[in-house]
């Protein structure tokens, strides 16, 4: 059996995070499987890729300081870095013929860069099956409706997609219905549950004795995903921690991400150089050890941070990005209001409420995590779809289909 996983990254390392974390799991499941990913991830290499897996490492793009995409180390136009990466996909699956494909968020893909590939598939290889994965939130109903009636989004998936999955709960967000998708589009979505991660390769214990963090000590791990907005975060904590009476009790641990400048990272160096029990490093790509050893996180809002987090029972302190997208913003919204975690809004951070939140957090009446109300079984249910597509089996009557049908009547109008 042969996949192709499609996944664009035009900013962060959340979507190659995820789908690498799909991929391991479907290896590690299924016998005879190879999958083929294709990604424009600059940091791809960095991370470990399991037997089975190969990838296709298409020319970057990225977005400059307006929003606008642009070539992120080539000297051309994005649009001609769009047409050769077009035309790599293409060649890919023209000779892989994968059995299904596995499309991250964008129907179309970035810049319409799949268009010609699915013309392909429908002409050449009909009986490919195609899957639209779609994260939990996408940004403001007002902005995606817009977004997905201006790039002919929903069309698409009614032309060429099998399946739509959503690794999300309707209970915290209900993308189908605040999405309004057509009830032609709503009849095959499913929510599959969050992706739940698994513990890193290194016990606490070892994390700890690395780190010198000693029994009577806490250690808060500080985490801004990619790091390419996150030197705010890291900053303010800093100046936070500055505050604390000497000696304290806390040791400090900042992943600066492999996205954040270097005269950033200079400039982080120097403010840790002069606050104690602080250490600072660019990346790994073990951040569960991380995670598990540390008494609380302060990280972004970003889906994999986040699915991390709730996998191991953390308690956290999240201030999610507002720009370019609101998807962090709402999905820290509505888990603080399931109990999951705190949140700050980062216009209202500051260094001494990001500390006292903190100080709240490691203190022994917090109360940890409500995870028992979240649903983590994604992976074993996308696994399932992917099955059912291709060996032929129907859609089983779980509660969640029963939903799918009662929760879109209302939207029947719209197709």
């Amino acid at each position: 059996m042969r996949l192709i996983v499609y996944s664009h990254d035009a900013y962060g390392l959340g979507n190659i995070r995820r789908m690498l974390t799909i991929c391991k799991y479907l290896l590690d499941t299924t016998p005879e499987l190879s999958i083929l990913l294709i990604s424009g991830s600059p940091v791809l290499h960095s991370f470990r890729m399991p037997q089975g897996l190969d990838y296709i490492k298409l020319p970057c793009l990225g977005r400059n300081e307006k929003g606008e995409l642009s070539a992120k180390y080539l000297r051309k136009d994005p649009q001609e870095i769009t047409k050769l990466r077009s035309e790599i996909i293409k060649t890919a699956v023209a000779n892989f013929e994968p059995d299904l494909i596995l499309v991250d968020k964008k129907p179309y893909g970035l810049q319409g860069e799949l268009t010609s590939t699915l013309s392909y598939l429908n002409k050449y290889l009909p009986e490919t099956k195609l899957v639209l994965l779609l994260r939990d939130i996408l940004d403001s109903p007002e902005v995606t409706i817009k977004d997905w009636h201006q790039n002919d989004s929903f069309r698409a998936i009614q032309r060429y997609y099998d399946r739509v999955l959503v690794v999300g709960m309707s209970e915290i967000f209900d993308l189908v219905q605040e999405y309004q998708f057509p009830y032609s589009i709503a009849k095959k979505t499913k929510f599959c549950g969050y992706l739940r991660r698994e513990y890193g390769s290194k016990s606490s214990q070892v994390i700890r004795q690395e780190l010198q963090v000693n029994p009577d000590e806490q250690l808060v791990l500080i985490t801004p995903g990619g790091g390419g907005d996150g030197y705010h975060l890291v900053e303010t904590y800093l100046q936070g921690l500055a505050t604390l009476p000497n000696p304290h009790k806390i040791k400090s641990l900042i992943f600066s991400g492999p996205e954040m400048s270097q005269d950033q990272r200079d400039k982080l160096a120097r403010l840790v150089e002069q606050i104690p029990y602080v250490q600072i490093s660019e990346f790994t790509d073990d951040i569960a050890s991380y995670m598990e050893a540390a008494d609380t996180v302060v990280c972004m809002g970003g889906y994999n941070t986040i699915c991390e987090i709730l996998s191991l029972n953390k308690k956290a302190v999240v201030i999610p990005r507002v720009n370019p997208v609101q998807e962090q913003l709402i999905r820290a919204q509505k888990m603080a209001e399931f109990g999951l975690f705190k949140t700050i809004h980062p216009e209202s951070l500051t260094g001494q409420n990001l500390i006292e939140t903190i100080l709240e957090q490691l203190s022994d009446r917090a109360r940890f995590p409500a995870v028992s109300r979240l649903d983590l079984d994604g992976l074993p249910r996308i696994k399932k779809s992917i099955c059912e597509l291709l060996f032929g089996k129907d859609l089983d009557s779980s509660s969640n289909w029963i939903y799918l049908k009662s929760s879109n009547q209302r939207l029947a109008s719209i197709k």
